[in-house]
Protein backbone atom coordinates (compact mmCIF):
# COMPACT_ATOMS: atom_id res chain seq x y z
CA UNK A 1 0.00 0.00 0.00
CA UNK A 2 3.05 2.65 0.57
CA UNK A 3 3.96 1.71 -2.70
CA UNK A 4 0.93 4.05 -3.83
CA UNK A 5 2.05 6.94 -5.24
CA UNK A 6 -0.92 8.98 -3.65
CA UNK A 7 0.37 7.78 0.05
CA UNK A 8 3.81 8.73 -0.78
CA UNK A 9 2.54 12.21 -1.34
CA UNK A 10 0.14 12.66 1.35
CA UNK A 11 2.63 11.24 3.75
CA UNK A 12 5.49 13.96 1.91
CA UNK A 13 2.86 16.68 2.25
CA UNK A 14 1.94 15.50 6.20
CA UNK A 15 5.44 15.49 7.46
CA UNK A 16 6.61 18.96 5.94
CA UNK A 17 3.05 20.59 6.60
CA UNK A 18 3.05 18.98 10.18
CA UNK A 19 6.67 20.50 10.76
CA UNK A 20 5.88 24.00 10.02
CA UNK A 21 2.66 24.17 11.65
CA UNK A 22 4.20 22.57 15.19
CA UNK A 23 7.11 25.27 14.32
CA UNK A 24 4.27 28.09 14.47
CA UNK A 25 1.97 26.53 16.71
CA UNK A 26 4.71 26.05 19.38
CA UNK A 27 5.85 29.82 18.43
CA UNK A 28 2.29 31.08 18.85
CA UNK A 29 1.83 29.24 22.03
CA UNK A 30 5.36 30.92 23.27
CA UNK A 31 3.77 34.33 22.47
CA UNK A 32 0.32 34.02 24.10
CA UNK A 33 1.55 32.21 27.43
CA UNK A 34 4.13 34.43 27.89
CA UNK A 35 1.64 37.44 27.38
CA UNK A 36 -0.93 35.77 29.63
CA UNK A 37 1.65 35.58 32.46
CA UNK A 38 2.60 38.90 32.29
CA UNK A 39 -1.29 40.17 31.78
CA UNK A 40 -1.25 38.37 35.19
CA UNK A 41 1.81 39.83 36.27
CA UNK A 42 0.23 43.57 35.41
CA UNK A 43 -3.14 42.76 36.86
CA UNK A 44 -1.49 41.65 40.10
CA UNK A 45 0.66 45.04 40.28
CA UNK A 46 -2.26 47.17 39.18
CA UNK A 47 -4.44 45.79 42.20
CA UNK A 48 -1.56 46.41 44.45
CA UNK A 49 -1.73 49.46 43.36
CA UNK A 50 -5.12 50.95 43.50
CA UNK A 51 -5.19 49.45 47.06
CA UNK A 52 -2.10 51.65 47.83
CA UNK A 53 -3.61 54.70 46.03
CA UNK A 54 -6.66 54.08 47.98
CA UNK A 55 -4.40 53.88 51.51
CA UNK A 56 -2.59 57.17 50.09
CA UNK A 57 -5.91 58.90 50.25
CA UNK A 58 -7.07 57.53 53.91
CA UNK A 59 -4.57 55.51 55.52
CA UNK A 60 -6.46 54.28 58.82
CA UNK A 61 -7.52 51.24 60.30
CA UNK A 62 -10.86 50.93 58.70
CA UNK A 63 -9.25 51.09 54.86
CA UNK A 64 -6.48 48.98 56.21
CA UNK A 65 -9.53 46.64 57.26
CA UNK A 66 -11.55 46.83 54.44
CA UNK A 67 -8.70 46.25 51.44
CA UNK A 68 -7.88 43.05 53.56
CA UNK A 69 -11.35 41.86 53.12
CA UNK A 70 -11.89 42.91 49.94
CA UNK A 71 -9.02 40.21 48.98
CA UNK A 72 -9.95 37.20 51.26
CA UNK A 73 -12.96 37.08 48.91
CA UNK A 74 -10.32 36.77 45.68
CA UNK A 75 -7.92 33.91 44.47
CA UNK A 76 -5.47 36.81 45.37
CA UNK A 77 -3.99 37.63 49.21
CA UNK A 78 -2.97 41.10 50.02
CA UNK A 79 -0.33 42.11 53.03
CA UNK A 80 0.05 45.47 54.17
CA UNK A 81 3.20 46.28 56.21
CA UNK A 82 4.10 49.57 57.59
CA UNK A 83 7.40 51.34 57.58
CA UNK A 84 9.44 49.19 59.71
CA UNK A 85 8.14 45.93 57.96
CA UNK A 86 5.30 45.04 60.36
CA UNK A 87 1.88 43.19 58.80
CA UNK A 88 -0.90 45.66 59.62
CA UNK A 89 -3.37 44.13 58.12
CA UNK A 90 -3.57 40.33 55.54
CA UNK A 91 -6.41 38.83 53.85
CA UNK A 92 -5.24 35.30 54.39
CA UNK A 93 -2.51 33.04 56.20
CA UNK A 94 0.48 34.54 55.93
CA UNK A 95 3.05 31.69 54.96
CA UNK A 96 6.85 31.38 55.07
CA UNK A 97 7.63 31.55 51.85
CA UNK A 98 5.79 35.24 51.56
CA UNK A 99 7.33 36.33 54.83
CA UNK A 100 10.88 35.96 53.24
CA UNK A 101 9.49 37.81 50.31
CA UNK A 102 8.42 40.95 52.17
CA UNK A 103 11.68 40.39 54.42
CA UNK A 104 13.81 41.35 51.06
CA UNK A 105 11.80 43.26 49.65
CA UNK A 106 12.02 45.80 52.99
CA UNK A 107 15.58 45.89 52.83
CA UNK A 108 15.40 47.21 48.96
CA UNK A 109 13.95 50.60 47.82
CA UNK A 110 11.15 50.03 45.96
CA UNK A 111 10.35 52.12 42.76
CA UNK A 112 6.92 54.78 43.20
CA UNK A 113 5.34 52.50 40.55
CA UNK A 114 5.10 49.37 42.21
CA UNK A 115 7.17 46.24 41.04
CA UNK A 116 7.14 42.31 40.29
CA UNK A 117 9.15 40.95 43.05
CA UNK A 118 8.70 37.24 42.36
CA UNK A 119 7.79 36.25 38.94
CA UNK A 120 9.36 32.61 38.83
CA UNK A 121 6.07 30.52 38.67
CA UNK A 122 7.44 27.45 37.18
CA UNK A 123 9.28 27.03 40.33
CA UNK A 124 8.08 28.95 43.41
CA UNK A 125 4.73 28.47 45.22
CA UNK A 126 3.86 32.51 44.56
CA UNK A 127 4.31 35.58 42.46
CA UNK A 128 3.96 38.71 43.87
CA UNK A 129 4.07 42.37 43.79
CA UNK A 130 4.87 45.18 45.88
CA UNK A 131 4.06 49.14 45.60
CA UNK A 132 5.39 51.25 48.74
CA UNK A 133 2.46 53.75 50.38
CA UNK A 134 3.93 57.23 50.60
CA UNK A 135 2.23 59.61 52.22
CA UNK A 136 3.86 63.32 52.38
CA UNK A 137 7.20 62.42 50.58
CA UNK A 138 7.57 59.90 53.47
CA UNK A 139 7.12 56.07 53.46
CA UNK A 140 4.37 54.82 55.68
CA UNK A 141 4.97 51.13 54.31
CA UNK A 142 4.15 48.96 51.53
CA UNK A 143 0.98 46.72 49.94
CA UNK A 144 2.24 43.29 48.79
CA UNK A 145 0.27 41.52 46.53
CA UNK A 146 0.37 37.82 46.06
CA UNK A 147 -1.15 35.01 44.16
CA UNK A 148 -0.39 31.10 44.09
CA UNK A 149 1.69 30.07 40.78
CA UNK A 150 -1.52 27.04 40.25
CA UNK A 151 -3.58 30.27 39.18
CA UNK A 152 -1.02 30.82 36.83
CA UNK A 153 -0.16 27.61 35.55
CA UNK A 154 -4.01 26.96 35.46
CA UNK A 155 -4.10 29.99 32.84
CA UNK A 156 -1.26 28.23 31.23
CA UNK A 157 -3.25 24.65 31.22
CA UNK A 158 -6.21 26.49 29.96
CA UNK A 159 -3.90 27.96 27.02
CA UNK A 160 -2.58 24.68 26.14
CA UNK A 161 -5.38 22.49 26.08
CA UNK A 162 -7.06 25.66 23.83
CA UNK A 163 -3.93 24.66 21.76
CA UNK A 164 -4.32 20.92 21.96
CA UNK A 165 -8.08 21.69 20.80
CA UNK A 166 -6.97 23.63 17.34
CA UNK A 167 -4.08 21.34 16.70
CA UNK A 168 -6.28 18.01 16.67
CA UNK A 169 -8.98 20.39 14.32
CA UNK A 170 -5.91 21.65 12.39
CA UNK A 171 -4.31 18.43 12.04
CA UNK A 172 -7.50 16.54 10.93
CA UNK A 173 -8.29 19.16 8.01
CA UNK A 174 -4.88 19.17 7.24
CA UNK A 175 -5.10 14.97 6.47
CA UNK A 176 -8.45 15.98 4.48
CA UNK A 177 -6.76 18.85 2.75
CA UNK A 178 -3.82 16.70 1.94
CA UNK A 179 -6.27 13.34 0.86
CA UNK A 180 -8.12 15.48 -1.16
CA UNK A 181 -5.47 17.13 -3.01
CA UNK A 182 -3.12 14.11 -3.54
CA UNK A 183 -6.18 12.19 -5.13
CA UNK A 184 -6.07 14.96 -7.40
CA UNK A 185 -3.44 15.40 -7.81
CA UNK A 186 -2.20 11.77 -8.34
CA UNK A 187 -6.20 11.25 -10.33
CA UNK A 188 -4.65 12.00 -13.99
CA UNK A 189 -1.79 10.12 -13.16
CA UNK A 190 -3.21 6.86 -12.51
CA UNK A 191 -5.84 7.00 -15.34
CA UNK A 192 -2.26 7.55 -17.16
CA UNK A 193 -0.65 4.16 -15.56
CA UNK A 194 -3.91 2.68 -16.71
CA UNK A 195 -3.74 4.27 -20.45
CA UNK A 196 0.20 2.88 -20.53
CA UNK A 197 -1.60 -0.69 -18.98
CA UNK A 198 -3.86 -0.74 -21.74
CA UNK A 199 -1.27 0.07 -24.30
CA UNK A 200 0.58 -2.68 -23.07
CA UNK A 201 -2.26 -5.04 -23.47
CA UNK A 202 -2.44 -4.24 -26.93
CA UNK A 203 -5.46 -1.06 -26.47
CA UNK A 204 -4.26 1.22 -28.60
CA UNK A 205 -6.85 3.66 -28.44
CA UNK A 206 -7.18 5.35 -25.14
CA UNK A 207 -8.51 8.60 -23.78
CA UNK A 208 -7.11 11.27 -21.91
CA UNK A 209 -7.48 14.77 -20.64
CA UNK A 210 -4.90 16.89 -22.94
CA UNK A 211 -7.26 20.29 -21.96
CA UNK A 212 -4.60 21.08 -18.72
CA UNK A 213 -2.15 23.49 -19.50
CA UNK A 214 0.35 22.31 -16.86
CA UNK A 215 3.04 19.29 -17.16
CA UNK A 216 0.23 16.68 -16.29
CA UNK A 217 -1.19 18.08 -19.56
CA UNK A 218 1.62 17.66 -21.80
CA UNK A 219 2.27 14.22 -20.28
CA UNK A 220 -1.12 12.87 -21.53
CA UNK A 221 -0.61 14.53 -25.18
CA UNK A 222 2.43 12.63 -25.52
CA UNK A 223 1.17 9.54 -24.46
CA UNK A 224 -2.43 10.11 -26.47
CA UNK A 225 -0.05 10.95 -29.12
CA UNK A 226 2.01 7.35 -28.09
CA UNK A 227 -1.15 5.31 -28.56
CA UNK A 228 -1.96 7.46 -32.23
CA UNK A 229 1.39 6.35 -33.13
CA UNK A 230 1.21 3.04 -31.80
CA UNK A 231 -2.24 2.16 -33.42
CA UNK A 232 -1.00 3.89 -36.74
CA UNK A 233 2.03 1.49 -36.91
CA UNK A 234 -0.29 -1.79 -35.89
CA UNK A 235 -2.16 -1.03 -39.19
CA UNK A 236 1.61 -0.12 -41.11
CA UNK A 237 2.48 -3.41 -40.02
CA UNK A 238 -0.66 -4.96 -40.90
CA UNK A 239 -0.83 -3.35 -44.27
CA UNK A 240 3.46 -3.95 -44.71
CA UNK A 241 3.17 -7.75 -43.99
CA UNK A 242 -0.28 -8.09 -46.06
CA UNK A 243 2.05 -6.29 -48.81
CA UNK A 244 5.55 -8.55 -48.42
CA UNK A 245 3.49 -11.79 -48.53
CA UNK A 246 1.75 -10.79 -51.50
CA UNK A 247 4.89 -9.54 -53.07
CA UNK A 248 6.73 -12.70 -52.09
CA UNK A 249 4.14 -14.73 -52.66
CA UNK A 250 3.83 -13.22 -56.76
CA UNK A 251 7.19 -14.79 -57.96
CA UNK A 252 7.31 -17.66 -56.14
CA UNK A 253 3.61 -18.72 -57.79
CA UNK A 254 5.63 -17.79 -60.61
CA UNK A 255 9.01 -19.70 -60.14
CA UNK A 256 6.63 -22.94 -59.13
CA UNK A 257 4.26 -22.45 -62.34
CA UNK A 258 6.66 -22.52 -64.75
CA UNK A 259 8.65 -25.30 -63.09
CA UNK A 260 5.69 -27.63 -62.92
CA UNK A 261 5.32 -26.90 -67.00
CA UNK A 262 9.08 -27.20 -68.02
CA UNK A 263 8.62 -30.94 -65.92
CA UNK A 264 6.44 -31.97 -68.10
CA UNK A 265 6.61 -34.17 -71.31
CA UNK A 266 7.05 -32.78 -74.85
CA UNK A 267 7.90 -29.70 -74.50
CA UNK A 268 9.96 -27.74 -77.43
CA UNK A 269 13.87 -26.40 -76.70
CA UNK A 270 11.98 -22.88 -77.05
CA UNK A 271 9.17 -23.15 -74.84
CA UNK A 272 11.73 -24.32 -71.99
CA UNK A 273 14.22 -21.25 -72.71
CA UNK A 274 11.12 -18.83 -72.79
CA UNK A 275 9.96 -20.56 -69.31
CA UNK A 276 13.33 -20.19 -68.09
CA UNK A 277 14.08 -17.14 -68.58
CA UNK A 278 11.04 -16.09 -66.98
CA UNK A 279 12.18 -18.43 -63.64
CA UNK A 280 15.03 -16.38 -63.57
CA UNK A 281 13.88 -13.02 -63.86
CA UNK A 282 11.22 -13.80 -60.93
CA UNK A 283 14.45 -15.29 -59.19
CA UNK A 284 16.18 -12.05 -59.52
CA UNK A 285 13.10 -10.51 -58.81
CA UNK A 286 12.77 -12.36 -55.56
CA UNK A 287 16.26 -11.65 -54.66
CA UNK A 288 16.02 -8.33 -55.30
CA UNK A 289 13.17 -8.04 -53.15
CA UNK A 290 14.18 -10.15 -50.33
CA UNK A 291 17.95 -7.60 -50.63
CA UNK A 292 15.67 -4.29 -49.81
CA UNK A 293 13.91 -5.83 -46.91
CA UNK A 294 17.62 -6.53 -45.27
CA UNK A 295 18.30 -2.81 -46.18
CA UNK A 296 14.97 -1.74 -44.92
CA UNK A 297 15.46 -3.69 -41.99
CA UNK A 298 19.12 -2.59 -40.97
CA UNK A 299 17.91 0.97 -41.32
CA UNK A 300 15.45 0.45 -38.91
CA UNK A 301 18.17 -0.73 -36.68
CA UNK A 302 20.28 1.76 -37.67
CA UNK A 303 23.36 -1.17 -38.80
CA UNK A 304 22.89 0.37 -42.31
CA UNK A 305 26.27 1.40 -42.94
CA UNK A 306 27.27 4.15 -45.22
CA UNK A 307 31.43 4.27 -46.04
CA UNK A 308 31.56 8.11 -47.10
CA UNK A 309 34.80 8.86 -49.59
CA UNK A 310 36.03 11.58 -51.75
CA UNK A 311 33.96 11.23 -54.63
CA UNK A 312 33.87 12.70 -58.28
CA UNK A 313 30.26 13.92 -58.81
CA UNK A 314 30.43 13.61 -62.48
CA UNK A 315 32.45 10.43 -62.89
CA UNK A 316 29.44 8.81 -60.90
CA UNK A 317 26.58 10.48 -63.02
CA UNK A 318 28.14 8.94 -66.09
CA UNK A 319 28.64 5.75 -64.87
CA UNK A 320 25.20 5.30 -63.96
CA UNK A 321 23.87 6.73 -67.31
CA UNK A 322 26.43 4.30 -68.80
CA UNK A 323 24.74 1.10 -67.06
CA UNK A 324 21.36 2.68 -67.72
CA UNK A 325 21.40 3.71 -71.69
CA UNK A 326 20.63 0.15 -72.63
CA UNK A 327 17.38 -0.09 -70.87
CA UNK A 328 16.58 3.22 -71.79
CA UNK A 329 17.60 2.60 -75.49
CA UNK A 330 15.57 -1.11 -75.20
CA UNK A 331 12.05 1.14 -74.09
CA UNK A 332 12.80 3.98 -76.37
CA UNK A 333 13.35 6.72 -74.37
CA UNK A 334 16.49 9.28 -74.78
CA UNK A 335 18.44 9.51 -71.54
CA UNK A 336 20.26 13.33 -71.68
CA UNK A 337 22.86 13.56 -68.73
CA UNK A 338 24.25 17.43 -68.02
CA UNK A 339 26.82 17.97 -64.71
CA UNK A 340 27.89 21.47 -64.63
CA UNK A 341 31.36 21.26 -63.45
CA UNK A 342 33.79 17.96 -64.23
CA UNK A 343 36.07 18.14 -61.02
CA UNK A 344 32.82 18.37 -58.58
CA UNK A 345 33.94 16.59 -55.44
CA UNK A 346 31.51 15.07 -52.83
CA UNK A 347 32.16 12.44 -49.89
CA UNK A 348 29.64 10.43 -50.07
CA UNK A 349 29.03 6.67 -50.44
CA UNK A 350 29.32 6.03 -53.70
CA UNK A 351 27.90 2.64 -53.99
CA UNK A 352 24.79 3.81 -52.51
CA UNK A 353 24.19 7.33 -54.09
CA UNK A 354 24.66 4.96 -57.11
CA UNK A 355 21.84 2.50 -55.76
CA UNK A 356 19.46 6.14 -55.18
CA UNK A 357 20.03 7.28 -58.69
CA UNK A 358 19.54 3.78 -60.54
CA UNK A 359 16.22 3.43 -58.77
CA UNK A 360 15.10 7.01 -59.61
CA UNK A 361 16.15 6.10 -63.72
CA UNK A 362 14.35 3.03 -63.52
CA UNK A 363 11.43 5.05 -62.04
CA UNK A 364 11.71 7.47 -64.87
CA UNK A 365 12.25 5.12 -67.53
CA UNK A 366 9.08 2.81 -66.36
CA UNK A 367 6.65 6.15 -66.43
CA UNK A 368 8.22 7.66 -69.21
CA UNK A 369 6.27 7.56 -73.23
CA UNK A 370 8.33 6.05 -75.80
CA UNK A 371 10.34 8.48 -77.35
CA UNK A 372 10.32 11.37 -74.71
CA UNK A 373 13.60 12.34 -72.38
CA UNK A 374 14.69 11.35 -69.36
CA UNK A 375 17.09 14.62 -68.09
CA UNK A 376 19.72 13.41 -65.17
CA UNK A 377 21.49 16.53 -64.19
CA UNK A 378 24.40 17.66 -61.48
CA UNK A 379 25.16 21.22 -60.20
CA UNK A 380 26.68 22.89 -57.27
CA UNK A 381 24.58 25.63 -55.89
CA UNK A 382 26.98 27.23 -52.88
CA UNK A 383 27.80 24.64 -50.40
CA UNK A 384 25.61 21.82 -51.68
CA UNK A 385 25.09 19.41 -55.09
CA UNK A 386 22.05 19.26 -56.19
CA UNK A 387 20.97 16.46 -58.48
CA UNK A 388 17.49 16.22 -60.59
CA UNK A 389 16.10 13.33 -62.35
CA UNK A 390 13.32 15.11 -65.04
CA UNK A 391 10.82 13.11 -66.99
CA UNK A 392 7.72 14.45 -69.41
CA UNK A 393 6.30 10.95 -68.73
CA UNK A 394 2.46 10.01 -67.01
CA UNK A 395 3.07 11.95 -63.57
CA UNK A 396 1.95 10.99 -60.04
CA UNK A 397 -1.91 12.10 -59.02
CA UNK A 398 -1.59 14.78 -56.45
CA UNK A 399 -3.48 12.30 -53.97
CA UNK A 400 -0.85 9.75 -54.44
CA UNK A 401 2.31 12.08 -54.19
CA UNK A 402 2.28 12.37 -50.40
CA UNK A 403 2.79 8.80 -49.69
CA UNK A 404 5.11 7.90 -52.63
CA UNK A 405 8.24 7.33 -49.78
CA UNK A 406 5.91 5.10 -47.82
CA UNK A 407 7.15 1.44 -47.97
CA UNK A 408 5.45 -0.62 -50.09
CA UNK A 409 3.20 2.19 -51.80
CA UNK A 410 2.53 2.11 -54.91
CA UNK A 411 0.67 4.62 -57.20
CA UNK A 412 -0.46 1.58 -59.06
CA UNK A 413 -2.98 0.25 -57.42
CA UNK A 414 -3.48 -3.01 -59.71
CA UNK A 415 0.06 -4.02 -58.44
CA UNK A 416 0.77 -4.69 -62.78
CA UNK A 417 4.14 -6.60 -62.91
CA UNK A 418 4.83 -4.55 -65.67
CA UNK A 419 4.87 -1.33 -64.36
CA UNK A 420 7.40 -2.02 -61.21
CA UNK A 421 8.80 -3.04 -57.96
CA UNK A 422 7.99 -3.86 -54.65
CA UNK A 423 7.60 -0.39 -53.90
CA UNK A 424 10.68 -0.43 -51.44
CA UNK A 425 13.16 1.53 -53.87
CA UNK A 426 11.92 5.17 -52.80
CA UNK A 427 11.39 4.13 -49.19
CA UNK A 428 15.16 3.12 -49.41
CA UNK A 429 16.50 5.62 -51.46
CA UNK A 430 14.94 8.20 -49.40
CA UNK A 431 16.41 6.60 -46.23
CA UNK A 432 20.27 6.64 -48.15
CA UNK A 433 19.87 10.56 -49.05
CA UNK A 434 18.91 10.99 -45.46
CA UNK A 435 21.86 9.15 -43.66
CA UNK A 436 24.15 11.47 -46.10
CA UNK A 437 22.19 14.07 -44.35
CA UNK A 438 20.62 15.08 -47.79
CA UNK A 439 17.19 15.90 -48.45
CA UNK A 440 14.86 14.67 -51.46
CA UNK A 441 11.46 15.73 -52.98
CA UNK A 442 9.22 14.78 -55.64
CA UNK A 443 7.40 17.19 -57.43
CA UNK A 444 4.87 15.97 -60.31
CA UNK A 445 2.07 16.71 -62.17
CA UNK A 446 -0.14 13.79 -63.63
CA UNK A 447 0.26 13.83 -67.38
CA UNK A 448 3.41 16.90 -67.87
CA UNK A 449 5.75 14.52 -65.91
CA UNK A 450 7.79 14.28 -62.95
CA UNK A 451 10.86 16.28 -60.97
CA UNK A 452 12.99 14.43 -58.72
CA UNK A 453 15.57 16.45 -55.97
CA UNK A 454 18.06 14.89 -54.54
CA UNK A 455 20.12 17.84 -52.24
CA UNK A 456 23.58 16.80 -50.44
CA UNK A 457 26.02 18.71 -48.90
CA UNK A 458 29.32 18.32 -50.31
CA UNK A 459 30.57 17.31 -47.04
CA UNK A 460 34.58 16.45 -45.82
CA UNK A 461 36.80 16.54 -48.95
CA UNK A 462 40.10 14.53 -49.03
CA UNK A 463 42.85 16.73 -50.22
Amino acid sequence: MLNKLSIKIGLLFFVFLLMIESFLFVLLYTSLASERINEVMDSLLARGNTHRDVLEEKYDESTLEHVGMMESASSFSVIITDARGEVVAQSNEIRDEMRELIARSNQEKLPASGSVIEDHWENKPYIATASPITLNGENKGNVFMFVDTDYVKRVVNQLSNQFVFAGLITVTMTIITIIVLSRLITSPLIKMKQATDDLNKGTNQVTLNTERKDELGELAKAITTLSEDLDRLKRERKEFLASISHELRTPITYIKGYADIISRQNMSEAEVKTYTAIIREESEHLSMLIKNLFDLAKMDQNRFVIEREDTLLCELIYTVAERMEPLFEEDGVFLNVRCTEESMHMFVDPERMQQVLINMLDNAKKHSYQGSEVTLEAAAIKEAIVITITDSGEGIPAEDLPHVFDRLYRVEKSRSRQSGGSGLGLAIAKEIVESHGGHIAIDSEQGKGTRVTITLERGDRIA
